[in-house]
């Protein structure tokens, strides 16, 4: 194992501290039972939803269940009830499960980044 200095681990924390106030932390986390979204606020005003359904393990969870979300630290969203735990990361760059999930998720959807007259061609 590497010893580490004081001063080398002082330099890390600095480093952590600086770079930790420069992103925005989340503060706050609620399901919408009206539109069944999850939303995200953010330290610095913004905020984040998704549609709790379109989520694995979410998708068959009852509104008494999705309104339990709470926040695991910094980094992720947490339903006791269903023992499951998302990335917020991973959420934002829109990963909603399991590579088979998603797999699956994406042969069902439409491509919603294609123009909209190259989905109606398709069908």
């Amino acid at each position: 194992m590497a010893n580490v200095s004081d001063i080398e681990l002082d330099a890390a924390k600095s480093r952590w501290l600086r770079e930790r106030a420069e992103r925005p932390i989340p503060v706050s986390v609620r399901f919408d039972p009206i539109s069944e979204r999850i939303l995200v606020d953010f330290s610095n005003g913004a905020a984040f939803l998704f549609p709790a359904r379109a989520v694995e393990f979410l998708q068959d969870a009852t509104p008494e269940q999705l309104a339990e979300v709470e926040l695991l630290g910094e980094t992720g969203l947490h339903w006791e009830s269903l023992d499951v735990d998302y990335s917020i990361e991973g959420l934002m760059n829109g990963i909603f499960g399991s590579r088979a999930f998603m797999q699956q998720r994406n042969k069902t959807e439409p491509n919603t980044n294609e123009p909209a007259q190259s989905r109606t061609r398709a069908r």
